[in-house]
């Protein structure tokens, strides 16, 4: 039986498993990591693309090593979303990629806002507003700041595509990720000429064609299935973002399933098969990489948050996930607004950490580590409220991530919630997404009338003795506490541009 590769390019590193189709289950994962440039300024977030490609190369080496490479029938992609990598005419990178996490485009949001009439009229032409983590503020920012290198601009690919480009060396874009460009009429799945024509009206001929997620991205090139020691009848498939590939991954391929990512960043999806918009622009309207919809939240502290306290006191995973076990649920009134990255739900781009309930009984590390974890769990819990606002009402949440290994943040979650969680059998979902979205996609090529609910069905499956329950009493004290984070950062939000200010002076 088929062999499928899932790929998970992530800011910090790329996963490879492998999926066998006939046993429903990974055998064979691997690891590369790769890093952000050091030294830049305060909100610039950038990474080489060849350092993904390294990493690429490096894990399907590895897995492939360890199975049958003659049952290898295709390869499917998950990428971190909204990433801008510029190519040449001849598909050479011109600069390093501007990334999701990147803040430095605050200025290009306004002014691509401005040229479109509004921040209504945004959302009514495209379905979403421009924010800083989208690609297409991006691709202005290169334009204003850099123009030698703007006018070499022939390409413009996400960094999913660009590893599926590296694969096939076809210029190749799926509805999913394209719709977090902030380029794409979501409603419709095609460019929007006016985004486009508010940065460049040659913008329209350096974007590939919007494809449908089902196609293939295209064949294995030849000297890569001789490097890899896979066949060339290798499909690659249309891949997708991080986020579109983990709803897959995790089963969230139809209504009434809601996912939740706990890595660097967060973000909470739900599958739709019509559009949800939000006039508010908090919920991002993206299109999933299924065909359908995704309105999705995300925050850009998560991990991040945890990792740095952790790193403060010198904690390994398990003190960490002790210390905030020992600390009092609400840790003693001290509230962390999360906003180390700045934020994206809430819009917060120049947002900074605050602590607010310092004292002597509070300032202590199991305090501390307890008031992080739950600062970045209520900041995820912001957008989770507003999703139910939408109509997108959680009864259940698949958990998945770093975060979703500990036991301890989980029942967190649970109590924060207010609804069960519960994690995966198999973590990598953005992975396994990749895999299944590759069987689906091969299987079509075939000729079979396949369903991607079917290969997910068989595959994916939950991790019953994860399962946490939300404790009554617990839930109506964070509903106090969410209560008190959300004050202080509408409170705050006209003071972050003058304190980022002062940071990067």
């Amino acid at each position: 039986m088929s062999l499928y590769i899932g790929i998970d390019s992530g800011t910090q590193s790329t996963k490879a498993i492998v999926l066998d189709l006939a046993q429903k289950k990974v055998i064979a994962e691997a690891r590369a990591p790769h890093r952000l440039i050091d030294g830049l300024p305060v909100g610039h977030m950038e990474q080489h693309p060849r350092d993904w490609t390294a990493a690429l190369d490096a894990v399907i080496l590895e897995v492939a090593a360890r199975v049958d490479r003659t049952r290898v029938r295709g390869i499917g992609v998950s990428g971190q979303q909204h990433g801008f990598v510029p190519l040449d005419e001849k598909g050479e990178v011109i600069r390093p990629a501007k990334l999701w996490c990147d803040t430095s485009t605050v200025a290009e949001c306004a002014l691509l806002t401005k040229k479109l009439g509004g921040a209504r009229a945004v959302i009514r032409r495209i379905g979403l507003l421009f924010l800083p983590g989208f690609t297409a503020p991006k691709i202005l920012w290169l334009k204003r700041h850099e123009p030698q290198n703007y006018r070499r601009l022939r390409h413009v690919l996400l960094p999913h595509d660009y590893l599926n480009f590296h694969l096939t060396g076809n210029f190749f874009m799926e509805c999913g990720d394209a719709s977090g460009t902030a380029l794409m009429d979501v409603r419709r799945r095609t460019w929007s000429k006016e985004a486009v024509a508010a940065i460049d009206r040659n913008l329209a001929d350096w974007l590939p064609p919007v494809s449908g997620s089902h196609k293939p991205a295209g064949m294995l090139r030849p000297d890569l299935a001789r490097k890899y020691g896979l066949s060339t009848d290798v499909v690659v498939s249309a891949g997708g973002g991080d986020n579109m590939m983990g709803a897959i991954g995790t089963g969230n391929v139809t209504p009434g399933v809601v996912t939740a990512s706990f890595g660097t960043s967060g973000t909470i999806y739900a599958y739709s098969s019509k559009p949800v918009v939000d006039p508010q622009g908090e919920i991002a309207a993206f299109c999933s990489s299924t065909g359908g919809w995704l309105p999705l939240l995300c925050t850009m502290n998560v991990t991040t948050v945890t990792e740095q306290v952790r790193a403060i006191f010198g904690y390994d995973h398990a003190a960490l996930d002790a210390a905030v076990a020992a600390a009092p649920a609400g840790a003693g009134g001290l509230v962390l607004l999360p906003y180390l990255e700045g934020e994206r739900t809430p819009n917060v781009p120049d947002g900074s950490g605050v602590w607010l309930g310092l004292n002597k009984n509070t300032l202590r590390a199991g305090h501390l580590a307890r008031s992080a974890m739950e600062g970045a769990t209520m900041g995820m819990n912001y957008g989770l409220r507003r999703l139910a606002d939408l109509g997108v009402k959680a009864k259940e949440i698949r958990v998945t991530g770093g975060g979703a290994k500990s036991p301890v943040w989980r029942q967190l979650m649970a109590d924060i919630f207010g609804v069960p969680v519960v994690a995966m059998v198999e973590d990598e979902g953005a992975a396994l997404g990749g895999a299944l979205q590759a069987a689906w996609c091969k299987a079509l090529l075939d000729g079979e009338k396949a369903k991607l609910p079917a290969f997910t069905g068989s595959v994916v499956a939950l991790n019953e003795s994860t399962r946490c329950l939300p404790d009554k009493a617990l839930v109506a004290r964070y509903r106090e506490l969410q209560a008190l984070q959300d004050k202080l950062s509408l409170a705050l939000r006209p003071v972050f541009p003058a304190q980022r200010k002062l940071a990067g002076s």
